[in-house]
């Protein structure tokens, strides 16, 4: 109970800690941006989560790690990750924005699946084994810029004229 009580904790201190880092560092800069130059450095990031597929790697993960668990993380973040990179592709164009919003749509319930699976598997943090650091560290980074890139479909349209000003004079 009490490794599930510190994996958990390490979960929330990752989550402020990285809604620190969205809020003063990373917003500030990408809201000044027009919506596909704000989307690509999420995008980016986010095509690095082919590394899910560490999850079905035997000797990384302990023998025990319910498959159910990691067969839909491995492939539920492949597939965001292909999605990352097909959006890149195609921004600015009508095609990357709409692929875009299938990635985000996606890649935020991949998450959310995700933890619903371990619970539902009864998955122990030890099970994870060198991908321990995953659900901690870099899923709340996930999240955060999942929400980074809805605000910036949503609302992010156009840089107004001062702000384009302001980045061109820097």
């Amino acid at each position: 109970m009490q490794s599930k009580l510190a994996f958990f904790v390490s979960i929330a201190f990752s989550l402020i800690a990285w809604g620190i880092v969205t809020g003063q560092y990373i917003w500030p800069q990408l809201r000044l941006r027009s919506q596909d130059e704000a989307l690509r450095p999420l995008l980016i990031l986010h095509s690095f989560r082919f590394i899910g597929l560490a999850f079905l790697v035997p000797g990384v993960v302990s023998p025990d790690l319910p498959s159910v668990f990691a067969q839909s993380a491995a492939y539920g973040d492949l597939i965001a990750a292909v999605l990352a990179l097909l959006a890149l592709v195609t921004l600015p164009s009508a095609s990357g924005i709409l692929i875009t919003w299938v990635f985000s749509v996606w890649g935020t319930v991949d998450l959310f699946n995700a933890f619903y699976q371990a619970n539902h598997a009864g998955l122990v943090a030890g099970q994870l084994g060198a991908t321990y650091f995953i659900p901690p560290f870099i899923v709340p980074l996930l999240l955060m810029t999942h929400g980074l890139g809805f605000r910036i479909l949503l609302r992010h349209h156009h840089v107004p004229e001062v702000q384009q000003n302001r980045l061109a004079s820097r």
